[in-house]
């Protein structure tokens, strides 16, 4: 049986989570089959357990599994066989490390430049709970946030320094070939792709290039979607 992966649908059927994009690679990787079923944000408190803040959850036969890190430590295990997420304990070690730095440093910073363009590519239902949430979490609106991005963005480049030092003198997060910690990093870089069209990575960025390659995994996964550039 298919495994269901439950995720965020924009205007257009476009699934434009971060999170669920991890899950998506991760899913990928371990080279499973997978169905989808396209939620809107103001069916999260349905779907999810109320302790948990949103999507992605997939249902694995009897097991039902919320969060984008237990999802990838469970088909980690459960799926032992196929291409590791990881590649041992210190890779993932390292993936945590990145997935619990990244919200806070770069994501949330990025969510804020973006704002407005995500509440305009959402479903028509879904921007007003978006906007009360996201206002009330930044105490600001969705236009102030958004307001002079172009005088931000350099600083906020400047914090994905570590991870440019990564790719200087390999093709992957992961090293050679990409683990689940590459995933974690793509989620946030498809999910503006696909949201905005203003770009958070410049042209000759090592991570720009980074990204191409990840868009190219898979058949080309990522680039089969809606995006603006």
């Amino acid at each position: 049986m298919a495994i269901t992966l439950y995720e965020i649908v924009a205007a257009g059927d476009a699934r434009i989570s971060n999170n669920c994009w991890r899950t998506r690679m991760a899913l990928a990787h371990k080279g499973l089959a997978y169905e989808t079923r396209a939620c809107r944000h103001v069916d999260i408190a349905r779907i999810c357990d109320s302790r948990r803040k949103g999507l992605p959850v997939i249902e694995d036969g009897a097991c039902v599994i919320e969060d984008s890190w237990r999802i990838a430590e469970h088909l980690e295990c459960a799926y032992a066989h196929g291409a590791s997420l990881f590649d041992g304990e210190a890779g993932r070690a390292f993936a945590l490390f990145v997935h619990v730095w990244l919200r806070p440093a770069v994501h949330l910073p990025a969510v804020q430049m973006l704002a407005g363009d995500l509440h305009d590519r959402l479903l028509p239902e879904d921007r007003a709970y978006f906007r009360s949430r996201q206002e009330a979490r930044f105490g600001r609106t969705l236009e102030e946030m958004q307001a002079d991005r172009e005088g931000r963005i350099d600083a906020w480049r400047e914090l994905l320094e570590p991870l440019r030092a990564c790719v200087l003198d390999r093709p992957f997060l992961g090293g050679e070939r990409p683990l689940y910690v590459d995933y974690v990093v793509f989620g946030t870089f498809q999910w503006a792709r696909m949201i905005s069209p203003f770009r958070l990575l410049a042209d000759g960025d090592p991570l720009a290039a980074w990204f191409e390659r990840c868009l190219d995994l898979f058949a080309g996964t990522g680039r089969a979607v809606d995006a603006f550039y």
